[in-house]
């Protein structure tokens, strides 16, 4: 291994989440272990709103933010960061051009490095931004600035190939179950026939909506994109339903769809996109409510969890925030033994649940999506299974115990 010595510099990207800051905390604990260790990490900055800010050079010296006076990270600061939601730094949806298409947007991107002895890259986030990870390490390849750029899985979605799990999903899977079984016991009252359906964030993949199966009083139906929409089964399984209670309530991902492709909330959506040609979905949840109000006439109603299930950190999971902690650790370790173009991965072990930390190739991973697999749903693709939930329960287990000040919690700046 070649002993690369300089700064490091570590941004968070994509949609915020209840950990995403427990994994910065494991990125500068690891920091100092290093700077007071093989010495190769020589300081950290912050990238403030991701690679859109490192561009206009929006930097923050995390070494001395978190410097205890014995040279040391500071162990307060550290938990109180740990327990903070969001992102501590600011976030962004940049996508980068290739390399070959914008080579003088890279020679940029390198001057930047150079300027402040940059030569180890962080970036926290989903999908997108291990694609930024995996364009920068292909045009790294042709520079001879020596470099090393490392992504750290983050997305409340747990869509990411070559990780049993990301970082932030355990946390978001406890907010769902939890307030997806205070809803059914809210809606158990009353005897009067009424549906309640609850929209859960999900384009592409049903990981969070397949989290509504866990409570033992739980929705009545779980439907997710990995299955098609059928209008007709849909009204079939609710009449289903009031066969054995009047109150029915029903988990629907924000992001299913009919057979041939269309979102089933297309018409209340507005088509709008972010950089990476997302559509920004919503409105799958009104969508059913006006569909069965019109054929059954009953009292309906829609939930859409909306932002609260990606940021709850007063329902985080402790397994979630230290696994959080570990990753971003193990991406400092991983670049300073020479890794390079990697993505940290967590792998399950067989048997009891058990997490050791390896590293997987970036480009191989970008822009791949990992959804939830058809024997974790079950055959008539209205609920999850055992199977599937036995593969979410390790992941929301240990409650948090925040800072509390005049009965809020305290969250961590970084100004």
């Amino acid at each position: 291994m070649e002993f690369l010595r300089g700064a490091a510099v570590v941004g968070q990207s994509g949609g915020p989440t209840a950990a995403i800051n427990a994994t910065l905390a494991g990125v500068i604990d690891g920091y100092f272990r290093e700077k007071n260790g093989s010495g190769a990490v020589t300081g950290l900055y912050g990238m403030k709103n991701g690679i859109e800010g490192l561009l206009k050079e929006r930097l923050c010296n995390l070494g001395e933010i978190f410097a205890a006076p014995d040279g040391t990270i500071d162990e307060e600061k550290k938990q109180l960061l740990i327990n903070t939601p969001a992102a501590a730094l600011g976030s962004c949806r940049n996508k980068l051009p290739k390399p070959a298409d914008d080579p003088a947007f890279y020679e940029n991107l390198i001057s930047i490095f150079k300027k402040y002895d940059i030569r180890y890259f962080f970036y926290i986030g989903g999908n997108d931004s291990m694609d930024t990870v995996a364009k920068l390490s292909e045009y790294l390849k042709t520079s001879d600035y020596k470099m090393r750029a490392i992504g750290i899985p983050k997305t409340i979605d747990n869509d990411l190939t070559g990780t049993d799990h990301t970082p932030g999903y355990g946390s978001a899977a406890k907010f769902i179950a939890t307030t997806m079984q205070e809803i059914v016991r809210d809606c158990a009252v009353y005897t009067t026939k009424a549906v309640t359906i609850v929209e859960i964030m999900g384009r592409d993949a049903g990981w969070l909506t397949a989290a509504a199966g866990l409570p033992k009083l739980g929705p009545d139906y779980v439907y997710l994109p990995e299955v098609p929409f059928d209008m007709d089964k849909f009204y079939a399984d609710i009449e289903v339903a009031f066969t054995r209670h009047p109150n029915i309530v029903i988990a629907v991902s924000e992001g299913v769809r009919f057979a041939d492709g269309r979102y089933v909330g297309e018409g209340t959506q507005t088509g709008v996109a972010d950089a990476f040609g997302h559509k920004y979905l919503s409105g799958t949840g009104k969508a059913l409510e006006l569909a069965v109000k019109e054929k059954f006439g009953c009292k309906v109603r829609s939930i859409e969890l909306n932002l609260p299930q990606r940021c709850a950190a007063h329902l985080a999971s402790q397994t979630d925030l230290d696994e959080s902690v570990a990753t971003g650790r193990n991406g400092i370790e991983a670049a300073v033994s020479g890794l390079t173009g990697s993505m940290v991965s967590m792998v399950r072990s067989e048997g009891d649940y058990a997490i050791t930390y390896e590293v997987s190739e970036i480009s191989k991973i970008a822009n791949a999506v990992r959804s939830v697999p058809r024997d974790y749903i079950n055959e008539a693709g209205n609920n999850v299974n055992e199977k599937c939930l036995a593969y979410i329960r390790p992941l929301i287990q240990g409650e948090v115990a925040p800072k509390y000040v005049d009965g809020l919690p305290v969250h961590f700046v970084i100004e």
